[in-house]
């Protein structure tokens, strides 16, 4: 299960219809995946169990601005468009809550 919801992402990309809820479902499942393979852990396995639970919001963030990439981008390249990161950009979300090896809850 996902941090986020569907209507959660479909409200951050101004989607109204339903036309591609199971698209935008599977970005949602994809979004959450990389960004646990980057950080080295399951984000319900680690802050999940309370009940409600709290996740990071910057994690929440992550997946959210993920699964937009993945959405307005499916292909592997952009051809003739200048991109640009934005400064907490989600690379700097995944260094802030990695796991590194050796060390717990990737303090040193």
């Amino acid at each position: 299960m996902a941090i986020v919801d569907l209507e959660d992402v479909k409200s951050h990309l101004g989607i109204l219809d339903d036309a591609d809820d199971s698209l935008i479902s599977g970005k949602i499942n994809a979004a959450q995946a990389w960004l646990e393979s980057q950080l080295g852990y399951s984000i319900e396995d680690e802050y999940g169990g309370d009940s409600p639970v709290y996740y990071p919001a910057d994690l929440v963030e992550a997946v959210r601005q993920m699964t937009a990439h993945m959405y307005e981008n499916r292909e592997a390249t952009v051809v003739g468009l200048s991109i640009t990161e934005t400064p907490a950009a989600v690379a700097d979300t995944i260094r802030n809550h990695r796991r590194y090896w050796g060390f717990p809850n990737g303090s040193e």
